[in-house]
This record gives C-alpha cells, sequence and structure tokens, in this order.
C-alpha cells in the first residue's frame, strides 16, 4: 500500500506528498475550469500517469530480454469530453524514439506489456484511449 497525503492551499490548488519517498508536487485548476493552469491539473496528472505507466511497463519488459528503451519519449494528447459530464474523453499516447534494432517479434511484446499497463487498465471504458509505437530510434 502507498499512502498519499494532499493538502488544498487554496485559490484551486493542490499540494500532494508521496508518503514514502516524500517527493511533492502541485496542482492546479486550469484554465478552462476557473483555475490559472500554472501547473498540471488533476486530469493532466491522469494523462501523465498513463503516459509514465505504459512507458515504466515496457521498460521492465524490455530489460527482462536486455533491450535498452533509453531515449523512448512518450507524447500523450489528452481530450476533454463535455457530454454527460465533464471528463477525460480520449488519451493519444505516442511513444516515440524506440530503437529500430528491436526485432519485430519482440516489438510486438514490449508493445503488448505498454498497453497492459496498470494505469490503462484502471481507467473507465468510455475514455478513449489510443496507443501509437514508432520504431526508429
Amino acid at each position: 500500500m502507498v499512502e498519499i497525503k494532499l493538502e488544498y492551499l487554496g485559490d484551486l490548488r493542490v499540494e500532494a506528498e508521496h508518503e514514502p519517498s516524500g517527493a511533492r508536487l502541485k496542482s492546479d485548476a486550469p484554465l478552462d475550469n476557473c483555475g490559472k493552469g500554472e501547473s498540471f491539473s488533476p486530469t493532466d496528472l491522469l494523462a501523465t500517469a498513463l503516459g509514465s505507466c505504459v512507458m515504466t511497463i515496457m521498460a521492465i519488459s524490455a530489460n527482462k530480454h536486455d533491450v535498452d528503451l533509453a531515449g523512448a519519449k512518450v507524447r500523450v494528447k489528452k481530450t476533454m469530453a463535455a457530454d454527460p459530464h465533464r471528463r477525460v474523453g480520449h488519451l493519444l499516447v505516442e511513444i516515440s524514439n524506440l530503437p529500430a534494432s528491436v526485432e519485430p517479434k519482440r516489438r510486438k511484446a514490449l508493445e503488448a506489456a505498454g498497453t497492459a499497463c496498470p494505469v490503462h487498465h484502471s481507467l473507465h471504458p468510455d475514455t478513449e484511449m489510443e496507443l501509437v509505437f514508432h520504431w526508429n530510434g
């Protein structure tokens, strides 16, 4: 179990502390929802969690097969939806700079690992997720 402690700082800002490490981050309401947009919004953190999780799970699988993914990049594009309520509607996750030297069979296994990340499986089925892999590093 991991505990995360949060404190409301006022002005639509929240500070979170990751209990095991002491790392801290702040979130802010986005410009289009009464905030100043000066930091990650809660839904930005959700998108960040998905991109980070995909890359981490791919790297775990790659390490087991002596494949180095250092330098790979992830870009997540988040699109909000408003119907029937405000929520994340679509997440496009592009994983690029993956080494071209990885054989096709291993590529498929690494892509499957990324798609099977815990955050991906934790999101509501109404949230569309699209993962695109670019093996051109």
